[in-house]
């Protein structure tokens, strides 16, 4: 699946359905943001069937403020379109995956 990116006008219609969603609000500037891409990208590869969705809080401040974001990168994993758990800052491709799957 690919990763889509999420405005604040599509945010309902992309993560809040049914499933789990690994959502990350992130910033061009942000050097963290920058490192976790790729992560995001073998994460998408290794778990196809997880959607990934990434919001650029710049751009989209209302779901940012909606969900208390107030550092990035944050990651926040939805499940049925309810937030589940949410990680803050640079994580490993491992350890996203074991908070994922908690919640699959």
């Amino acid at each position: 699946m690919a990763i889509v990116n999420v405005t604040d006008q599509s945010f309902k219609n992309e993560v809040e359905g049914s499933g789990t969603v690994l959502v990350d609000f992130w910033a061009p500037w942000c050097g963290p943001c920058k490192m976790i891409a790729p992560v995001l990208e073998e994460l998408d590869k290794d778990l196809g069937s997880l959607k990934i969705a990434k919001v650029n809080v710049d751009d989209n401040p209302e779901s940012a403020s909606r969900f208390g974001v107030m550092s990035i990168p944050t990651l926040i994993v939805f499940k049925d379109g309810q937030p589940v758990d949410k990680v803050v800052g640079f994580q490993s491709k491992d350890a996203l995956k074991n908070v994922v799957s908690k919640h699959q």
